[in-house]
């Protein structure tokens, strides 16, 4: 006998709990499904723990450089990686508590603690149990890619999920992929102490970005006694005694690098493979991210997907719009889109990157007329005052219309200045607002509109 409810959700990420507390609120019997960890990734394993693993290798980073700033701090800077491993699970359980009891609180919810699967189009099992619903959510998020490397089944390694239960310092990190998580662990283990390596198969470091923007991660990270291997053309790893040995080419005699312990940081794939999307008829794409129309349905009436699970974006605060998306189509008649969202994200490594728009290669292939400014962040009084003068900044203009294309911030509070020029963006506005504007002195925004106003054709 099944349990008849007016929605099912599957998943406790970003987006689930928010849109079962607004149908709940609507007046709609809910059930919400959770198969392991209540607040999905951001909450346990992504976001939130690594940002916290990354303020704690700042201020192990700060404080060897005290000297710079005439600090004088006396014996030798040191790391308890279980003190530091202590103060990440305290905010992770905060968070992963406060979701848990939001989700097991609220009035018209019930909470089934399993793993959610479609049986039809209306339908849901879980625990052997029976849903039926005609409203069916599926927020059920993405796991690490563990890729087909020859040797991987020799050795142990580490996912960006179980590398959050590491309470020691590695001797030396191998980490496998030159992008955004690998990029921010590689960073990080540097700073407490471990000896790090990043293999990456491609030319450069997050190659979806320009190469400005790469070069100078790349010196950035360099500058820190990160080693960076590009170009790793064959891939493989075999164990020796203990130590895990990476291949970079195939070549008979090519280098070997040993390392004590390895990262994968090649990307992740969606938790659509045992989900029961054939039984309900739900398509997927060929990596198998579930395919969504504008306002985030499947191809099956009654069944959307949100969240990182649908392709259309891989970030918590993509996931979070998909709800207010979908809430705002369901019961407010305001015809949001996702095609409405202006691309944008950041890179946590210090100093991080902002990103909004269009890169610069977009822009190129754009047609449009385009105008470009840059300045340096050694030109930036804050940059200076704070001896963070590593980065730049650069926005893309179309000409015609003098609406902001995109821009990148890359240097010290790059992450929160970049919000400037998107609400800008999303306002439609014309970038001579900003420029126009009167910033507060000393800041990195101040220099916004001075960068605007020395615009020069992109060639």
């Amino acid at each position: 006998m099944s349990q008849k409810f007016d929605a099912i959700i599957i998943g406790t990420g970003q987006a689930g709990p928010s849109m079962a507390q607004r149908m709940t609120g609507e007046g709609l019997k809910v059930a919400i499904i959770e198969r392991k960890l209540f607040g999905g990734t951001c909450v346990n394993v992504g976001c939130i723990p690594t940002k916290a693993l990354v303020a704690s290798a700042r201020a192990a980073y700060m404080a060897k450089r005290g000297d710079d700033f005439g600090v004088s701090i006396d014996g030798d800077i040191k790391v308890d990686m279980e003190k530091v491993k202590a103060r990440k699970d305290g905010i992770v359980k905060q968070s992963n508590d406060g979701v848990t009891n939001w989700m097991k609180n609220m009035d018209n919810l019930t909470v089934f603690e399993g793993h959610g699967r479609l049986e039809s189009a209306n339908t849901v099992s879980v625990n052997g149990q029976a849903l039926e619903a005609d409203k069916i959510i599926l927020n059920v998020g993405g796991r690490a890619t563990v890729p087909p490397i020859p040797g991987i089944e020799d050795v142990d390694y580490f996912t960006n999920t179980n590398m959050m239960e590491v309470d020691f310092l590695p001797e030396h990190l191998i980490i496998i992929g030159g992008s955004y998580i690998g990029l921010e662990f590689a960073q990080m283990y540097r700073r407490f102490g471990s000896r790090v390596t990043v293999v990456e198969m491609g030319p450069r470091l997050i190659g979806r970005e320009d190469e400005d923007v790469s070069d100078t991660v790349r010196e950035i990270l360099e500058n820190e006694g990160v080693e960076i291997r590009t170009n790793a053309s064959c891939i493989s790893l075999e164990n020796q005694d203990g130590n895990i040995v990476l291949n970079a080419d195939c070549d008979d005699g090519a280098e070997k690098i040993i390392g004590s312990h390895i990262l994968l940081a090649v990307g992740r794939k969606p938790n659509t493979d045992d989900l029961g999307l054939d039984k309900a008829g739900v398509e997927t794409d060929e990596r198998g991210y579930i395919t969504v129309d504008d306002t985030l349905q499947t191809n099956v009436t009654g069944i959307w997907a949100i969240g990182d699970v649908n392709g259309r974006g891989a970030f918590t605060h993509t996931s979070y719009n998909d709800y207010e998306i979908l809430a705002a189509n369901m019961f407010d008649n305001d015809p949001r889109k996702v095609s409405d969202r202006i691309t944008n994200y950041g890179l946590f490594i210090d100093p991080p990157l902002g990103r909004v728009g269009m890169t610069e290669t977009q822009a190129r292939e754009s047609g449009k007329n385009v105008l470009i400014g840059k300045m340096m962040m050694a030109r930036i009084g804050r940059a200076r005052e704070r001896g963070e003068t590593q980065g730049f900044m650069k926005v893309l203009i179309d000409a015609d219309t003098k609406r902001i294309l995109g821009a990148n911030i890359l240097g010290i509070g790059g992450d929160e200045v970049i919000h400037s020029l998107l609400d800008i963006m999303y306002a439609g506005a014309p970038y001579t607002v900003i420029q126009r504007a009167v910033h507060i002195h000393p800041t990195v925004s101040e220099l916004i509109p001075t960068m605007l106003g020395d615009l020069k054709p992109l060639e």
